[in-house]
């Protein structure tokens, strides 16, 4: 699906950059979504986050350390 219609860029492309370890500043800058009319930025960003890697990980150890921290 496309997301960002100004530059055609897909759903693909932001979250192959995203698992890649981009920030979304870095896929701006690289691919311009969101940059003409902005009409995509939310769509973008949602995306990005939940394929980026800092978020999981960052998710994932917080819920493993309250884990540890109910069974001790």
């Amino acid at each position: 699906m496309i997301v960002c219609i100004c530059r055609r860029i897909s759903d693909k492309t932001i979250a192959q950059c995203a698992r890649s370890g981009m920030g979304f500043d870095d896929i701006q800058l690289e691919l311009g979504v969101a940059t003409q009319c902005g009409q995509c930025e939310g769509c973008a960003r949602k995306l990005w986050s939940e394929c980026s890697p800092q978020q999981t990980v960052a998710h994932i150890s917080r819920e493993v350390v309250a884990h540890q921290a109910l069974a001790a």
